[in-house]
C-alpha cells in the first residue's frame, strides 16, 4: 500500500483524486489546503491528517520520512494553477513522485525546470491527461492511425461550460493565476487533439476574452476550429436552461460521443500511473506549448478558418 499526500484538498477536482487513491487500494495519509472546507474527506479517508498551513504540512511530511512504513510515496497536486510548479517542486524535494492536475505549468521553460528537479531528486512528475484514456478518444486515434497518411480531418471543437459570477471573483477569473480561459478549461482538449492528430503545425487566435476564446489549430492530421466559453449565453438554444455544459467534437461531419465515460477517468489514470504507465513531462510538453502559443500570440481577425460561433459571440 502506498502513502499519498494531497495538496489542494478543498478544490473542485480534489475528491476525484481522493476516490482514485481509495479505489486503487492506497492510503490518503495527509492533506493540505489553506481552506478548511474539506468535509468530503470523512466519506473517503477519515483518518487522514489535515493541515491549513503549508509549513506544518511540510514538516509533518519530513517527519514521516524517518519510518519506511509512514513515508510518503506520492504527492497529488490539486492546487490553483499558478501554484502547481511550487507544489510539484516541494513534492519532489520531499522524495516523492508527484501527480499533478492540468495545466501542469504554464510555459515550456517551467517544464524544463521540472526536468532538472527530476534529475536532482531522482523522482518523477506525472500529469493527469485523462482524456487519453477515454474510449471514444482511443477509438478515434485508432481510426486516424489506420487512415491513409495523407488524410487530413476537418474538426470543429466546441466546449461551453457555464460558470456563475463567483468564477471571476475566484483565482480562476484572474489570468495571472489561471492563465486564462483557454488554458484553464481547454488544456486537456489540446492534449487530446495532439494525442489523436499529431504535432501542432500552426496556431491562430481569433478571440481572447475573460470568458471565451476561439481560434484555429492545424495538426499533422487535422484542421481544427475551436471555441471555448464559460458564458451561459453561448449555450445552444436546444440545451439552454436544461444543461449547463455543452461539448461537441465534429470530425469531418461525424460527432465524437463524449456524453459518458468521464467520471471514472481519474481512477483509470491512477491505475496506469501506479503500474508505471503514467504520462510524464514530455507527454505533457506539447499541450503546454500549445496553450503558451495561444496565450502569448496575437489575436487576428477571423477569416474562413474561424469557428462559426465567433460571429455570434461578437454580436
Amino acid at each position: 500500500m502506498k502513502n499519498f499526500a494531497l495538496i489542494g484538498a478543498a478544490g473542485y477536482i480534489a475528491p476525484r483524486h481522493m476516490r482514485a487513491i481509495l479505489e486503487t487500494g492506497h492510503c490518503l495519509a495527509v492533506a493540505y489546503d489553506t481552506k478548511d472546507s474539506v468535509g468530503v474527506i470523512d466519506s473517503i479517508s477519515p483518518g487522514s491528517e489535515f493541515f491549513t498551513e503549508f509549513e506544518r504540512f511540510h514538516e509533518h511530511a519530513h517527519q514521516r520520512r524517518r519510518d519506511a512504513a509512514t513515508a510518503l510515496d506520492y504527492v497529488a497536486v490539486c492546487s490553483p494553477n499558478y501554484l502547481h510548479f511550487a507544489h510539484v517542486a516541494a513534492g519532489l524535494r520531499l522524495g516523492c513522485d508527484v501527480i499533478c492536475e492540468k495545466p501542469l505549468v504554464p510555459t515550456p521553460r517551467l517544464v524544463d525546470e521540472l526536468r532538472r528537479l527530476e534529475d536532482e531528486t531522482g523522482r518523477r512528475v506525472l500529469n493527469i491527461l485523462q482524456l487519453r484514456h477515454h474510449d471514444a478518444v482511443v477509438r478515434l486515434r485508432e481510426k486516424v492511425a489506420a487512415a491513409p497518411p495523407c488524410t487530413k480531418y476537418d474538426v470543429e471543437l466546441t466546449y461551453i461550460t457555464s460558470r456563475g459570477k463567483w468564477y471571476m471573483e475566484s483565482w480562476k477569473g484572474d489570468p495571472r493565476k489561471s492563465f486564462g480561459v483557454a488554458t484553464n478549461i481547454g488544456v486537456h482538449f489540446y492534449d487530446m487533439l495532439h494525442f489523436i492528430f499529431g504535432r501542432l503545425q500552426h496556431s491562430v487566435v481569433h478571440l481572447s476574452e475573460e470568458s471565451r476564446a476561439a481560434g484555429y489549430l492545424e495538426y499533422e492530421r487535422a484542421r481544427v476550429r475551436w471555441f471555448l466559453s464559460i458564458d451561459a449565453d453561448d449555450l445552444p438554444a436546444e440545451v439552454r436552461g436544461r444543461k449547463s455544459t455543452y461539448r461537441s467534437i465534429d470530425v469531418s461531419g461525424e460527432q465524437v460521443e463524449f456524453s459518458e465515460g468521464f467520471t471514472d477517468l481519474h481512477t483509470v489514470s491512477y491505475r496506469e500511473i501506479l503500474a508505471g504507465r503514467g504520462f510524464g513531462l514530455e507527454d505533457a510538453r506539447h499541450c503546454i506549448e500549445t496553450v503558451d502559443r495561444i496565450r502569448t500570440g496575437p489575436v487576428l481577425a477571423p477569416g474562413a478558418d474561424a469557428h462559426p460561433l465567433i460571429r455570434l459571440a461578437r454580436a
